[in-house]
């Protein structure tokens, strides 16, 4: 598995398993499961309810915990400061760690004064509870007033083919914050282009591998969720083969400039 460095110091694994929308026992068969393939890097957050599973299935799986990545994501209504204390606590104990490697603010919420969440995070950092801070879903307006108060080492953003943001993608670079792209194979949808497909049979690869692969060559970490054997293993096929420039310049093309997750809280406007 190749990483990359955050500015914190701790190294990232480049594909990580997304957890969104994944519960119960099958969350649990499939965190062992993936972890038996060849999985480091699990992302979860404390809005997708699914911590203890994901927990469970850590201790379950018997995996050294310090050749793990985890990350995981304060919900935006607890931004306070002694309620980033409590989430975090409450995170670490859903599952069974110690630390977090990678610990962001899931959302931004302008009701909350940033100052106020970044000292507490400020706090759990220098106490060794979490590796690194970073943020989701920051606009280039969230990320200046953050760098403020806190280092950040990541930003976790939609991209895929379909939607990429490059001018914000090229301010994080620009100030040393790794991105990482969630929903990094769209809604599906991706997965049934032509131009997609074409460049997969280019490579003997699926268009899912090629999205993925579009995106490490961008330097961006992904994170794809599945729970079928035959996708878990081939998102991690992605390191021993690469995209030409013009396959990387006719993907670039695909981009629509349209979101697929755009909730009626996230403050995607905030340009100041």
């Amino acid at each position: 598995m190749q990483t990359i460095k955050l500015k914190s110091g701790n190294e990232i694994p480049l594909i990580g398993l997304g957890t969104w929308q994944m519960t119960g026992q099958e969350c649990v068969e499939t965190i062992k499961k993936a972890i038996d393939i060849g999985y480091i890097h699990i992302d979860t957050a404390e809005a997708y309810r699914n911590q203890k599973e994901i927990g469970r299935a850590l201790k379950e799986s018997g995996a050294d915990r310090s050749k793990l990545f985890i990350t995981s994501k304060v919900w935006l209504e607890n931004l306070k400061h002694d309620d980033v204390i409590e989430a975090c606590e409450q995170t670490l104990s859903d599952l069974g760690t110690d630390y977090l490697d990678l610990y962001l603010v899931h959302w931004p919420n302008k009701s909350i004064h940033m100052e106020e969440t970044f000292k507490a995070l400020n706090e759990i950092y220098n106490q060794g509870k979490i590796k690194s801070i970073g943020v989701s879903n920051f606009t280039i307006a969230h990320l200046r007033e953050a760098m403020q108060h806190a280092e950040i080492s990541m930003n976790q953003i939609e991209v895929h083919p379909h939607f990429y943001q490059d001018e914000l993608i090229s301010f994080c670079k620009d100030n040393g914050i790794a991105v990482t792209a969630y929903s990094p194979l769209g809604r599906g949808d991706e997965l049934s282009d032509p131009v997609l497909e074409k460049i997969g049979d280019n490579h003997s690869k699926s268009a899912a591998q090629v999205c993925l692969r579009w995106l490490l060559q961008k330097g961006l970490v992904a994170i794809p969720k599945s729970t079928d054997d035959k996708h878990l293993k081939s998102n991690l096929q992605m390191f021993d083969w690469e995209l030409t420039e013009d396959e990387m310049s006719e993907i670039d093309g695909l981009n629509k400039g349209e979101r697929i997750i755009e909730p009626d809280f996230a403050e995607f406007d905030r340009t100041e």
